[in-house]
């Protein structure tokens, strides 16, 4: 797997800086994709719910500020 793994990086590095915009905007993209994947199955199964009992405790006791 390491050699893989060095074998992307040195291909990588001879990227086109166009190439390389691409690659790191495809990057940005499915980190974004994973995260939004996670927060959904976070939700689901319960795990944030502690965030939304919070935030209405803050609410009752006019804790929340107006953005």
């Amino acid at each position: 797997m390491a050699a893989n793994v060095e074998a992307i990086k040195a291909a990588i590095e001879a990227l086109s800086e166009t190439d390389y915009v691409a690659l790191r905007q495809w990057f940005s993209e499915k980190d974004w994709e994973n995260w939004d994947r996670q927060i959904e199955a976070d939700s689901k199964s319960g795990k944030l719910d502690f965030l939304i009992a919070e935030a209405k405790k803050e609410k009752e006791q006019g804790m929340l500020k107006a953005l």
